[in-house]
């Protein structure tokens, strides 16, 4: 049997949601922004949207106009990112299902569409966007779905973003004993199957860049790592439990092991947590 599509709860997505975006590519995301300008009403579908972090992030960098279809397999996080996308607004106004927000002299109509992308990578292209993009998504994903994704996108003239996958490269300071073997066994349960197939992990980008590379992009990647400081503590103390406790799932760690890194390392100096983005433009 076929896993379900990994989920995650809107407490996690609204706790790393400061970190997200403070640590988006930006020169990555301005070259996009150009090539959509002379887009009048820019078509944008977000991959696996959970509760909308990426419209917040991207939409202010983006055209006057533009048209949002969220998907993701996740009812109630498409509800959640309804109710904080209103929040977030200026000004917003429902037109039967499509959410219409005010953002400054923006207007963002917004989709929402529960969709089981793990069955259908190529999905986004009913929509006749001008971007598909995502975040924090890639590395959930499976080799056979990237290549799906990237022949589905091929020919279509669409661009491809995806933004904080990670890359392994991580740090915590200062060093603790079990620092290595955490990092192994955190990186072999990132392997287990998210509905998608075999996860990706920090291959993702890689993957990801060649598969588009073959369909016909050029592609573009830029450094994005979080930087955590102690005024992160929340996110810190989130992020190192759920480290310790997916090493420990895969059976590379003991349980006292990690949960003696756990402790230490919720009282951390700093955190980094590698993360690339990327950009594919279609080859004229």
């Amino acid at each position: 049997m076929t896993p379900a599509p990994a989920t995650f709860s809107d407490d996690w997505l609204s706790l790393r949601e400061p970190a997200d975006h403070r640590s988006r590519n930006m020169a990555l995301e301005a070259e996009l922004a150009r090539y959509l300008e002379e887009v009048e009403e820019q078509r944008i579908v977000d991959l696996g949207a959970g509760s909308g972090s990426n419209l917040r992030a991207l939409a202010p960098r983006l055209g006057l106009r533009q048209h949002w279809v969220l998907m993701d397999h996740d009812g109630s996080l498409a509800e959640a990112a309804r109710t904080r996308l209103k929040a977030f607004a200026d000004s917003w106004r429902e037109a039967g299902d499509t959410l219409v927000l005010t953002l400054g002299a923006r207007e963002v109509r917004v989709d929402f569409v529960i969709a089981d992308l793990a069955r259908d990578p190529a999905a986004p292209r009913a929509f006749a966007p001008h971007l598909v993009t995502a975040s924090a998504f890639h590395d959930l994903v499976s080799a056979d779905w990237c290549a799906s994704f990237a022949q589905g996108m091929a020919g279509s003239g669409i661009l491809v973003h995806a933004a904080l996958i990670c890359d392994g490269q991580d740090a915590w300071a200062p060093p603790h004993p079990a620092d290595t073997a955490i990092a192994a066994g955190f990186r072999a349960h990132q392997g287990i199957d998210k509905g998608f197939g075999p996860a990706l992990g920090p291959d993702a980008a890689q993957v990801l860049g060649t598969a588009l590379a073959r369909a016909g992009y050029e592609v573009g990647q830029a450094q994005s790592p979080w930087r955590l400081v102690p005024g992160d503590r929340a996110l810190i103390q989130k992020l190192a439990a759920g480290t310790a406790a997916a090493a420990t799932e895969s059976g590379r760690v003991d349980g006292v092991t990690a949960q003696d890194w756990a402790r230490h390392r919720a009282d951390a100096e700093a955190c980094a947590i590698g993360h690339l983005d990327l950009l594919a433009v279609p080859r004229t």
